[in-house]
């Protein structure tokens, strides 16, 4: 038995473990970059990953696992040389919607199921990327996914004030939650409402004064070392308790089987968003880096990522902004900084988690609120007001529906919104009446060049879309408008076909019904462009001949029209 070729060792390994197949091949020339983007990405995911875990939830050493193993399995798996994946706040957010209404205040049966939905959701990415549904990072629009992350933003931020406060605030919602809160004004915990504004004054200040640490960790750092200096915990003060050291238990989750059909609908909705998420961030640092990512590949490798997630005993996760921006800033080059910062935070389980003990949940909740906030894009929805109040009112509608309906239910909400703006734009292109620029090659649409130069007897149309069953009428609808307003001298109706790039069978009926008409009022119908797709397509089909007239550029129809007219034919059929 021969030996394998190692082209052939290299290309299989490419296809199943782009970032492995990196890691072999590891300059080291990028090793320092990336031995302080890991450390520095670990200082972040630390707090980070307990006050996530708070806001899923979990205990915060749950938090942690969610950063350790994910975090190694995706870059091996990633195709993306910055991406950090871990523990995100619109994730987390969903997780805690999905599984409290079906845990019912069980701790035992939460944790079940926030390691069966990460392991499902995980399964369903997997199975995405084998049936290449990278594509689905497209479907969500800009407008309605910042309207859905706006949303998610306002509540995470409803959901922390009463921990900031230091009172129970269980209301259900953006709206009765905050009324609570108002509410309890006279039953606040002033030592907890300090720790909390504690902690914002650190994350507002410590990055103008100390912009080398993360605002985060020293946050904690100062409000945990104020709670054991002074004993706040002894007054009320919430703080985290006791996080057990050492790594986490490898085992496969067990699946709540009475449960399946919600968890499975939760997966779904986590799959897609995390996803869509998460390729945004991607695609960002791989465009500011000169390199390119595979959809269908990442989707994989955020599938392997969340179970290793529920294997860890943790929750799902996704694609991580801010601690992506660190290891690019901090000079991460490839992988190994994503592997640097998941041993980083292994070690610290190992040997420092007693410290923990003493962080405070209320400083927990002002790093979730610094975090929200930063989740909150105003500048998109004024561009989006700007630009279009169409794309404002559709994010303006994905916010409303996160805050009405809950962040899981909202992720229906946002599909029929994504699918909704997708049937407006297929099924109501732009028809444009085409004229000739003087110094500019080509035909124009005649609203933007209005100084463009017709021919009396002509008229010049293009259909901006393929022509198929849910447009195929409003397509006849535009035509037979234009030829009216182009009155009874007209002689030719010359289409555009560039655009055109399907034609349905509804799509050729309706055609064949726009020809039957314009025959009827004297007007002779030519298609130019794509001609000899349309001659192929057309024996394909063993169509029959007709009237239609067939050439291969607009300037040739124009050309035969006026030589015509010249002619004096230009009216014969």
């Amino acid at each position: 038995m021969g030996k394998v070729p190692r082209s052939s060792v290299s290309r299989w390994l490419q296809r199943l473990a782009p970032g492995l197949a990196a890691l072999l091949a590891y300059r080291r020339r990028d090793l320092p970059g990336d031995l302080v983007a890991g450390v520095s990405v670990a200082a972040v995911a630390l707090p980070v990953g307990v006050a996530y875990a708070q806001l899923a939830g979990f205990s915060p050493v749950v938090g942690l696992y969610a950063s350790i193993l994910p975090l190694l399995v995706y870059a091996l798996f990633g195709t993306s040389r910055q991406l950090i994946v871990g523990p995100d706040a619109a994730t987390c957010a969903l997780v805690a919607s999905a599984l409290v209404p079906l845990a019912a205040g069980n701790a035992e049966l939460y944790l079940s199921l926030s390691v069966a939905l990460a392991g499902l959701t995980g399964v369903f990415c997997i199975l995405a990327s084998f049936i290449r549904l990278g594509a689905l990072a497209d479907f969500l629009s800009k407008p309605i996914l910042v309207g859905f992350l706006n949303g998610i933003s306002l509540h995470i931020l409803a959901g922390q004030l009463g921990k900031l406060a230091g009172v129970p605030v269980a209301a259900p919602g953006v709206v009765p939650a905050t009324v609570q809160l108002i509410e309890q004004y006279a039953n606040y915990h002033w030592p907890t409402l300090l720790v909390g504004l504690t902690a914002f004054a650190v994350l507002l200040v410590a990055p103008r004064l100390l912009p080398r640490l993360p605002a985060a960790l020293l946050a904690l750092v100062v409000t945990a070392a104020m709670v054991a200096g002074l004993g706040l915990d002894q007054h009320g003060v919430a703080v985290v308790g006791a996080v057990p050291a050492g790594l986490p238990e490898l085992k496969l989750p067990a699946v709540p089987w009475q449960l399946l059909d919600e968890l499975a609908a939760a997966a779904l909705g986590l799959a897609l968003v995390s996803f869509t998420s998460m390729m945004l961030t991607a695609r960002s640092f791989a465009a500011k880096n000169h390199y390119e990512i595979d959809a269908d590949r990442e989707f994989a490798a955020l599938g392997a990522a969340n179970i290793a997630a529920a294997v860890t005993q943790s929750f799902a996760i996704s694609g991580a902004d801010s601690r992506t921006a660190m290891s690019d800033a901090a000079g991460g080059r490839t992988q190994l900084a994503g592997v640097i910062a998941a041993l980083s935070i292994g070690l610290v389980l190992v040997f420092l988690s007693e410290p923990l003990r003493f962080v405070p949940i209320a400083a927990l909740a002002a790093v979730l609120v610094m975090a929200s906030i930063s989740l909150l894009d105003v500048r998109s929805l004024i561009l989006l007001l700007r630009f279009s109040r169409i794309e404002f009112a559709f994010a303006m509608l994905a916010t409303i529906g996160v805050i009405w309906v809950g962040a899981i239910q909202a992720i229906l909400v946002v599909l029929i919104l994504s699918l909704i703006r997708f049937v407006m734009l297929s099924s109501r292109p732009r028809v444009d009446v085409l004229g000739k620029v003087e110094g500019i090659s080509g035909f124009h649409h005649l609203a933007k060049h209005p100084q463009a130069t017709t021919w009396p007897g002509l008229l010049l149309l293009r259909f901006n879309a393929p022509l198929v069953f849910f447009n195929a009428n409003y397509f006849k609808q535009q035509v037979e408008r234009a030829v009216e307003r182009a009155g009874a001298g007209l002689h030719w109706l010359v289409l555009d076909a560039m655009p055109i790039t399907q034609i349905d069978v509804t799509g050729y009926f309706m055609i064949e019904e726009l020809r039957a008409t314009l025959r009827q009022k004297g007007v002779q119908l030519a298609v130019a462009g794509r001609y000899q797709e349309l001659m192929a397509w057309r024996k394909k089909h063993a169509l029959e001949d007709d009237d239609t007239l067939y050439f291969p550029t607009m300037r040739k129809a124009v050309k035969a029209f006026l030589e015509r007219e010249a002619e004096g034919g230009a009216g014969e059929a």
